[in-house]
């Protein structure tokens, strides 16, 4: 079946409902993104609910030589510093710094043979955010274009049906966003046009201009020694720009205010004959489930210790409660900044800043997810926009300890959940982790994972402007995960 964009009409308001529908602005949501919320023509036909996706995207990337695919016979200038350990599934090793996903190799599995074409970074994330290896006419590395390919978050929030007043996919902690203030191209929705847009999650908003992970892991690639000033909160609940009055000053006065015209709101919504894009967005205020799932700082202790006090811990705890909420897509960018970009000091980087929060919160999102039964529901993606290369190199001028360059013909993709059965392993490289051995996967394949996890039919299509189809599916789901 196919899903069509539509022209949304939206009726008259008041001054007064228009200034408290504008609060939405203090969850994030531009005007474009409202109107996203329910902007999925045809996602009410689909029989197939379909399941839900978290997409844990390693902005950087990871290498396989250190984590998935360990090579421990290869010469010393491949097979790096780490040793394998054993896993819990039967002649399955993987890195010794990440002790809690061996132990739980029985509810994942990994394709070692995910290939394409690119080494450059903004080409590597368009191509891994959208699932799309052939770059779209007019592609540019500075920035985001109309004519990009959409993401797979914006195809989920475009083509899957609601299961709440949420937005169908949202993205999270922030944006990805290059260290020169450069904005990535691939996360958005490109071609579709801005109103399908994910849902951007700002909580850990980017305003500085040191270059490396969150601050509890920070890195300086350069050695420059700056300091990395962001910090992880809920999203504000801050008044839309241009709105004055002093009766907005207060933030707490706005939620109690907030609380109190509930009813009121909900009232205006049914007595206005608001369409549904504007009740969905009316929830989105007085739903407390938003509330809970993005105020994961203030989660109880125990759960925050579970998943870790910090930027990777509360970015998936926040996905998993989204899921929970309704959101079937969430896209968690783990480390900012192109923060698993190792081309230097990468192992005392990857051994102590990255590989422990990263090892922490993915155990604890599957155990979470397992334990209240909807890990079966729900597909777990981890993935960069390339691997690293076979050979571990030195640029003396920018770092102390030796690291590896890009690498887009093989990296390693991890998968749980959405019934992938666990302990086994798509594809092999070859002995030096240079190139697929056999079974070689596209990112094409990863998307059709994902769009079949979703539940939308591989016939789909969507339309542009002008009335044009545009398939979403570009070739089969991977082989052999279920």
């Amino acid at each position: 079946m196919a899903y069509q964009q539509t022209v949304l009409q939206h009726p008259r308001i008041s001054r007064r409902t228009a200034i408290q529908a504008g609060a939405l602005g203090w969850l994030g949501l531009g005007m474009s993104q409202v109107s996203a919320l329910r902007a999925a023509s045809g996602a009410e036909e689909s029989g197939h609910p379909g399941k839900s996706v978290i997409y844990i995207f390693l902005s950087g990337g990871l290498s396989q030589h250190d984590s998935f695919d360990m090579k421990p016979d290869a010469p010393d200038e491949v097979r790096g510093e780490f040793k394998p350990i054993a896993t819990a599934t039967p002649g399955l090793q993987i890195c010794e710094h990440l002790p809690r996903l061996a132990q739980r190799s029985d509810r994942w599995s990994l394709c070692r043979s995910m290939t394409h074409h690119s080494n450059e970074h903004s080409q590597g994330h368009h191509i891994m955010l959208t699932g799309r290896t052939e770059m779209p006419r007019g592609f540019s590395p500075s920035r985001p274009q109309d004519s990009d390919w959409p993401s797979i978050a914006a195809i989920a929030n475009a083509t899957t049906r609601p299961r709440s007043d949420l937005p169908a996919a949202a993205v999270l902690p922030e944006r990805l966003v290059h260290y020169s203030g450069r904005v990535i191209p691939g996360q958005f929705a490109g071609m579709m046009g801005e109103n399908r847009n994910p849902w951007f999650i700002e909580a850990a908003p980017y305003h500085t201009t040191s270059y490396g992970a969150f601050p509890e892991f920070q890195f300086d690639h350069q050695e420059r020694g700056n300091e990395d000033k962001r910090v992880f909160k809920a999203p504000n609940l801050e008044l839309p720009h241009g709105l004055t009055n002093p009766r907005f000053q207060n933030r707490m006065a706005l939620l109690h205010q907030l609380s109190t015209q509930r009813k009121s709101l909900e009232r205006s919504a049914e007595t206005q004959n608001f369409d549904r894009h504007r009740q969905g967005a009316i929830s989105l205020l007085t739903d407390q489930r938003v509330h809970h799932a993005l105020d994961v700082t203030n989660a109880d202790e125990k759960t925050q210790e579970r998943y870790g006090k910090n930027a990777f811990g509360w970015s998936l705890l926040m996905a998993r409660r989204l899921v929970e909420a309704g959101v079937n897509m969430v896209q968690v960018n783990l480390g900012n900044d192109e923060a698993w970009d190792t081309h230097g000091n990468a192992f005392p980087h990857l051994k102590e800043k990255l590989f422990p929060p990263t090892d922490q919160a993915v155990s604890a999102l599957v155990d979470d997810l397992d334990e209240c039964g909807i890990l079966a529901d729900t597909l777990i993606v981890m993935a960069g926009e390339f691997g690293r290369t076979p050979k571990i190199t030195l640029l003396p001028n920018h770092y102390k300890l030796p690291g590896r360059d890009h690498w887009g013909a093989l990296q390693s993709v991890w998968l749980a959940g959405g019934g992938v059965e666990g302990g086994r392993v798509i594809g092999s490289s070859d002995k030096l982790g240079a190139y697929p051995e056999d079974s070689p996967q596209r990112p094409e394949n990863l998307a059709a994972t994902i769009y079949n996890a979703l539940g939308i039919p591989a016939t789909a299509a969507w339309y542009d402007q002008f009335d044009r189809p545009h398939h979403i599916y570009h070739a089969e789901p991977i082989r052999g995960l279920a």
